[in-house]
């Protein structure tokens, strides 16, 4: 008889009793050398993706006693900050972490340290005082940084192996395969309560131009490949379940088009297009992302009101500009905290720029950093510089980030368009909204809040 139902029965027990004392191991921290069909069907229940995203315990400044916290592995956590001479004259520092009360003998505790100047991380799997040096302050900006706001902590929540199981849950989700499509769904299901039903073929819906009208709307789902685990993500972080958009327009001999900001030209450059809607129709056919197409005719009433001329006018002016990056992750950041899915937090978000901005500053500067600068009314000002800025101001990063986009505001390469803002601006221009139309900012929707208006 085998003796593995007896050593998961052993586990299972420890498990319970890992509460009331500390037990050699606990079964998350064994799992992994059990068999194959009893382990990952269980690791796959306590970990997932969002498992990958660190969870922001507080900032240990040289000016506090210290904080305390809860890890994933030790229940007794304390750090504080020391400023110790450096080797460039501004000085260092020494963090100084204590761990207590391990929850196993096997377990670990991985964390990552960051200020808007650097990202480091380590982990710790014995109960005593470790210590994380800064040989020394990168530049005078980030000394005063340190002395004003300390240095963030972030805890891994699934320790060491959890985040190496997560990242095997998240991988998939780019896998251009039916594995990858799977993975993409399962997240959608579970982190969003997204629900699927499988259709009836013909898979592939005929759709008549003569029955397409300028205006109606196209709304797209990509759930395998590249695209479609970045758009799993991006659905996930603003609440849409549509990770993109295009329009439809009828010339004047009623010839069907379709305008997309994000069509990817020869180059590989995303940018704003109209193209005829045969050539759009068959490049989602052979689109390994599997795109979900839906078709949402524009209402009658708002159809009267369309016109035309003006979209197309609008659609012209800006074909070949790229795609709006400048504005794209400010459209649904609104608030200062309640727009972050958990465990999302603006500490998080600054910490994600400050890597980019080390490792693609020319990203960086595309994706953020001219967008700050407009929300400052300043030019030319890098992250770093932009943080010192707001620090002048007395103001914080997450106000600053809050503040809105204006469809008025004119970037280096011109106007900034998402996929959905193109659309809401034709429709602006085409005058569906009537007299409430200079209240909108269309660079402030996103594809879940024109889903719902």
């Amino acid at each position: 008889m085998s003796r593995t139902p007896w050593i998961l029965l052993l586990l299972l027990c420890s498990l319970g009793l890992a509460s009331a004392l500390k037990v050699p191991l606990r079964i998350k921290d064994v799992l992994p050398v059990l068999p194959r069909q009893i382990s990952w069907p269980v690791l796959n229940n306590f970990h997932s993706a969002v498992d990958l995203l660190p969870s922001f315990i507080g900032s240990v400044t040289p000016n506090n006693d210290s904080i305390q916290w809860e890890g994933a592995c030790f229940s007794g956590n304390e750090a504080r900050l020391e400023f110790v001479e450096g080797d460039r004259g501004l000085g260092g520092g020494v963090l100084y972490l204590k761990t207590s009360e391990a929850h196993s003998w096997a377990c670990m505790d991985l964390y990552v340290f960051a200020t808007p100047y650097r990202i480091t991380w380590d982990y710790y799997f014995s109960a005593r005082e470790h210590t994380l040096k800064f040989d020394s302050w990168e530049e005078p900006a980030e000394l005063e940084y340190v002395k004003q706001h300390g240095v963030s902590v972030f805890l891994m929540p699934s320790g060491m192996l959890g985040t190496m199981l997560s990242l095997i849950d998240v991988l998939p989700l780019f896998s251009n395969t039916v594995w990858g499509q799977n993975a993409n769904l399962a997240f959608l299901e579970k982190h969003m309560g997204a629900t699927f039903e499988k259709r009836s073929q013909p898979w592939r819906a005929t759709i008549n131009p003569d029955d397409v009208h300028t205006g109606d709307f196209l709304a797209l789902s990509k759930i395998r490949g590249r695209w479609g685990g970045f758009e799993t993500l991006e659905k996930w972080v603003t609440g849409a379940f549509a990770g993109h958009t295009a329009v439809c327009l009828k010339d004047e001999m009623g010839k069907l088009w379709v305008g997309e900001s994000g069509h990817e030209n020869e180059k590989g450059e995303e940018v704003i297009a109209v193209i005829p809607w045969e050539e759009w129709w068959e490049l989602q056919l052979k689109d390994g992302s599997n795109p979900q197409i839906a078709l949402l005719p524009l209402h009658p009433g708002l159809r009267e009101k369309f016109n035309s001329t003006a979209a197309w006018e609008y659609a012209r002016s800006m074909s070949g500009k790229p795609y709006g990056y400048h504005n794209m992750i400010f459209s649904w950041i609104d608030t200062m905290a309640e727009n972050y899915p958990p465990p999302l937090d603006t500490h998080l978000v600054v910490s994600v720029m400050s890597m980019w901005t080390r490792v693609q500053p020319t990203y960086a500067a595309n994706m953020w950093n001219e967008a700050l600068n407009k929300r400052l009314s300043t030019e030319g000002l890098d992250l770093y510089e932009i943080l010192a800025e707001v620090e002048n101001r007395g103001i914080s990063v997450d106000h600053l980030l809050t503040i809105p986009e204006q469809d008025e505001w004119v970037y280096s390469d011109g106007k900034s368009t998402t996929c959905v803002a193109f659309i809401l601006a034709m429709y602006k221009e085409a005058g569906i909204f009537g007299p409430i139309s200079n209240s909108i900012q269309v660079t402030e929707f996103t594809v879940s809040d024109l889903a719902l208006s």
